[in-house]
């Protein structure tokens, strides 16, 4: 018996609705997470308790991911049968015969992630959603190499054999549902796709969706490999600088000399930066930094060869070298995840 699990933030009169059809379809077992909704939305839930459904509070908003754990632990403790978790949001996005849809998908593949996955080249998605999922999906392919049309859904068919994976994970708001699917795959996980409808309504106005904020949270790993990058090129910067005012030698060697220690130390700089911070890997350092050693020497034959090879396009040398270089930094970030700082499933 599959086991709906709804979170629920200072929900509108959509939910009630969401719960009336999903009882008319033989639906009956729903979790219902109050996000820190407070008095102002006692009634609705004393309402949704009255209809027969699951309804556990917490204290103040703690995020989605937060309360589809909170869900997901209850269902697991308290519900007799349970055999997986159907996810699904309080907003009205969700259709009550997709959610059917994707409860029965789970039944036929009892140990793969299902997901409900909309048509987001239709006419009524918004055009940051759009843009938001797009991203999205790139970003996924590139981490995990693996095809996702619809990372960002919320409705989804999560097996019970991967109750551990989800309440193992830290994150606690919107980027739960990215790192959750991250993480599926490094566990080698199947998932299905179903298609249901794209529902946008008011503009998704009612969504709680932080775009700044959350989406720090979503994509924190590329922005700190960004940031440890650019801190390692302040270093390298940095001790060039001192080097070549303190030594004493002639310029070629003393060039020679600046370069290559600050290339060093800011590359280990660097390495530890990712290593502690961007991806909080903390297995054997040898190996690691052994990987990271063959990864940067690659990165800078590559840059030499590929600007050298390019230099026949009719635009300015320097350009060139940005262009390669931003190439290959998007490479070094997906190399370094996937193979310097990877989980074994990855290896």
């Amino acid at each position: 018996m599959n086991i709906i699990i709804i979170p629920a933030y200072k929900p509108n009169d959509r939910l009630p609705v969401l719960v009336d059809e999903l009882l008319h379809l033989k639906l009956t077992q729903i979790v219902i997470v109050d996000d820190g909704g407070k008095e102002d939305f006692a009634s609705l839930f004393n309402g949704l308790k009255q209809k027969g459904c699951h309804v556990i509070h917490h204290d103040h908003n703690l995020g989605k991911g937060a309360a589809i754990k909170t869900g997901v632990r209850y269902a697991y403790e308290h519900i007799k049968g349970c055999t997986g978790y159907v996810t699904c949001d309080a907003d009205g996005q969700h259709l009550a015969n997709d959610i059917l849809l994707v409860a029965k998908a789970l039944e036929e593949h009892p140990d793969s992630l299902v997901l409900g996955t909309r048509d987001l080249h239709s006419d009524n998605v918004p055009r940051k959603s759009r843009f938001g999922n797009a991203f999205s999906s790139t970003y996924f392919k590139l981490v995990t190499g693996i095809q996702c049309l619809d990372t960002q859904t919320g409705l989804r068919g999560i097996p019970l054999s991967l109750t551990e994976t989800v309440l193992d994970l830290t994150e606690n708001r919107y980027d739960f549902e990215m790192t959750f699917l991250i993480q599926v795959i490094q566990e080698k996980q199947s998932f299905v796709s179903v298609p249901i409808a794209t529902v946008y309504e008011d503009n998704n106005s009612s969504s709680h969706f932080r775009p700044i904020m959350d989406s720090l949270r979503i994509y924190k790993e590329p922005l700190k490999f960004t940031a440890a990058s650019l801190s390692s090129a302040i270093v390298d910067l940095g001790i060039f600088t001192v080097l070549i005012s303190f030594l004493d030698n002639p310029i070629l060697i003393l060039v020679g000399i600046a370069t290559i220690s600050a290339r060093i130390i800011s590359g280990i700089f660097n390495f530890l930066v990712n290593r502690i911070w961007s991806f909080k890997n903390r297995n054997a350092i040898k190996p690691q930094f052994l990987k990271y050693f063959i990864l940067y020497i690659g990165i800078l034959l590559s840059s030499i060869t590929l600007v050298t090879v390019l230099s026949f396009l009719p635009i300015h040398l320097t350009l060139v070298k940005v262009i390669v270089d931003g190439l290959l930094f998007i490479c070094s970030f997906v190399v370094q995840k996937k193979w310097v700082f990877s989980h074994k499933s990855f290896q």
